[in-house]
């Protein structure tokens, strides 16, 4: 006689043993028809598993983060039971869930074709259709090895062979399709309503270059047609702002293969990213910072002693000379200790705040590079605040102000925060870790923000709350950072002289507002599809003439214009509409139009980038509108 504890507190009791289905069902026909799985004891199991005693129960719907990776754990086993339909030789390996997904790797003597997804995929429709039972059974592992062998899944017979021989696995099957799993699974193929093949790529058998290739087809699962429609608008829209290809439209930066994951900055890229490191730096020089300078090569020896040598050291760049070891630097905080400690510091010196934008190169692995988004060599926002322990609150508390307003201005509101608590691997005292959490909760606390917990995400040195974009698309982006340092200052010897007269060790914040200058670049070119703020914008202004007749006048009002903007002029013997077309397409904010009626009066016509005429005005109306335009940073 089970007692079924319910989320809500209530409790359900059964004069047998009964199955999760028949829980729901006992709740309403609705959650019966919804029910995807089990949350028995707070352990996943299908629908069809069996409770024989008393327990904590929740059912999974597609409304829980639960139900929809079994979805998309399911639509791999769709994908493969309709390929081995359409390709009986096929042989099929693992198929796990990946964001927004699913994919499914198989062994197969033919490559797969776009004409065969489209095949493989009509397919899946049918068999969800169908309303085929998904059932689980389980065999000892001997009796796995050889019911696979006996199906020629060669595959599936080394996975089982690697497995202890006392284990008993589970196997699903759906129809005329067996597979490998743990589960759970969809009670049946209806439940899938939702999913889309993407695309085909080549993998590894076991991810390990020296073994055979695999074909591996991609697609993504979602609860409705509805969200999987929205998913693949995103997809669409992500494509047409893919910073790479609006760079090449609009001529900001390239990269080639002589300097993998390296950036060649054009004219209107760098004026673009030196525009962001320019408003950067203001900001941080009315905040009291100081602005510093360390050197690219850095003695094997200090990186040694801070400790990134035995956490980073495998994606360093390194150098000899004159038999010494050198490092390109991957960070800057270990030099800005190096300035810090060059002088007494006095309990009166702190908080002190040290900002550099420092050149930082990282050997990524080369398939991980993408664009501006992942590099080898970036420029960080990077600062350090040198401080005591009573002072991290209201540092942190000035700091995610100071951020907030960057976000604001850089056009994000929506803003995702996380606490990053002590990982397994770590440097430092429980106690430090104890202090260092606290101070962040606190402050957090104190902002009235809503944050989410991360355990085991902080750096090996500190805790950290780590600040994140929603873009207009819907993704999210982890940008800015501050992290609490009991540890390093330490370890390189940094103090202060406290009050009493004694010395003592400053606490470290590591903080950055954009994180890497060249992905937050990217990231802007996506989230206005090139289509910049005017006060970003490389080139804020062409000035178009419609004749030769007005070439002079053209370049006398470019001219007045480019003490205070970014400007340029156009003045092809083309027609006026074709200039205003292809500077409309590179998203020039404004565009002035100069006639024989504008040089006689000493005007401009003023037209937008989105083809509203603003009417004519004098060059000074004008300045005072754009310099309104500006300042609000709209």
């Amino acid at each position: 006689m089970p007692i079924i504890t319910l989320p809500d507190g209530s409790q359900r009791q059964f004069e047998r043993a009964v199955t999760v289905a028949e829980v729901a069902a006992s709740i309403g026909a609705g959650l019966a028809k919804a029910a995807l799985a089990g949350k028995l004891d707070n352990r996943l199991v299908d629908t069809a598993t069996l409770i024989e005693q008393d327990a904590q129960l929740n059912i999974i719907t597609d409304k829980d983060e639960e139900g929809l990776d079994i979805i998309r754990h399911s639509c791999a086993h769709l994908m493969a039971q309709a390929v081995k339909q359409l390709f009986p030789s096929a042989q099929v390996t693992i198929g796990p869930v990946v964001e927004n997904g699913f994919y499914y790797d198989f062994a197969y003597e033919h490559s797969f074709t776009p004409e065969d997804l489209e095949k493989i995929q009509a397919r899946m429709e049918e068999l969800a259709n169908q309303e085929i039972a998904v059932q689980r059974t389980l065999l000892s592992r001997d009796a796995a090895v050889q019911f696979f062998r006996d199906l020629g899944e060669t595959y599936k017979v080394q996975i089982i062979e690697a497995i202890p021989t006392d284990e008993h696995l589970s196997l699903y099957q759906q129809g005329d399709f067996t597979d490998l799993c743990r589960g759970p699974h969809v009670p049946n193929t209806g439940k899938l309503k939702a999913f889309k093949l993407m695309k085909l790529a080549g993998a590894y058998w076991r991810g390990n270059s020296n073994n055979e290739m695999l074909q591996r087809i991609y697609g993504t699962a979602w609860t409705n047609k509805k969200e999987l429609n929205a998913y693949l608008h995103r997809l669409e829209e992500a494509e047409k702002r893919d910073h790479r290809r609006l760079a090449k439209q609009l001529d900001l930066f390239h990269q080639q293969e002589e300097a993998p994951g390296m950036v060649f900055w054009h004219d209107k890229g760098w004026a673009l990213y030196q525009q962001v490191q320019s408003y950067i730096r203001t900001l941080l020089r009315h905040h009291g910072y100081q602005e510093v300078h360390t050197p690219q090569l850095v003695d094997r020896s200090l990186w040694e002693k801070s400790g990134h040598w035995d956490k980073f050291g495998d994606v360093m760049f390194t150098t000899s000379s004159e038999n010494r070891d050198y490092a390109v630097k991957p960070m800057n905080c270990p030099c800005h200790i190096q300035i810090y400690n060059h002088g007494l510091k006095s309990y009166r010196d702190l908080p002190l705040r040290m900002a550099e934008f420092g050149s930082c190169h990282r050997n990524e692995p080369s398939g991980t590079l993408h664009g501006l988004l992942r590099v080898r060599n970036f420029v960080q926002d990077d600062a350090h605040i040198f401080c005591t322990e009573e002072q991290i609150q209201s540092e942190v508390a000035i700091f995610i102000d100071l951020l907030f307003k960057v976000y604001a201005d850089f056009g994000f509101q929506d803003i995702i925060i996380k606490l990053s608590t002590r990982p397994e691997k770590r440097v430092g005292s429980d106690e430090t870790w104890d202090k260092a959490e606290q101070a962040l909760e606190f402050a957090l606390n104190n902002k009235k923000l809503n944050w989410e917990l991360q355990p085991g995400e902080g750096a090996f040195y500190g805790p950290k709350i780590e600040f994140s974009l929603k873009d207009c698309i819907g993704r999210i982006w982890q940008c800015g950072t501050i992290q609490v340092d009991f540890v390093m200052p330490g370890r390189l010897d940094a103090y202060y002289i406290a009050a009493d007269g004694t010395k003592q060790t400053p606490v470290m914040l590591h903080r950055a507002i954009l994180g890497s200058l060249e992905r937050f670049v990217g990231i802007l070119i996506e989230e206005h599809a090139g289509a910049f703020p005017t006060w970003l914008a490389p080139v804020q202004i062409v000035v178009i003439n419609i004749t030769d007749k007005q070439a002079d006048y053209a370049k006398t009002v470019a001219t007045q214009l480019q003490q205070d903007f970014r400007v340029t002029t156009d003045l092809r013997n083309e027609k006026i509409g074709l200039k205003i077309r292809e500077h409309t397409l590179q998203r020039t904010p404004y565009l002035l139009i100069v006639g024989d009626r504008e040089m006689v009066n000493q005007q401009v016509a003023v037209r937008t980038r989105k083809g509203e005429d603003l009417g004519v005005m004098s060059l000074d109306e004008f300045k005072v509108k754009l310099n309104a335009v500006i300042a609000a940073h709209t």
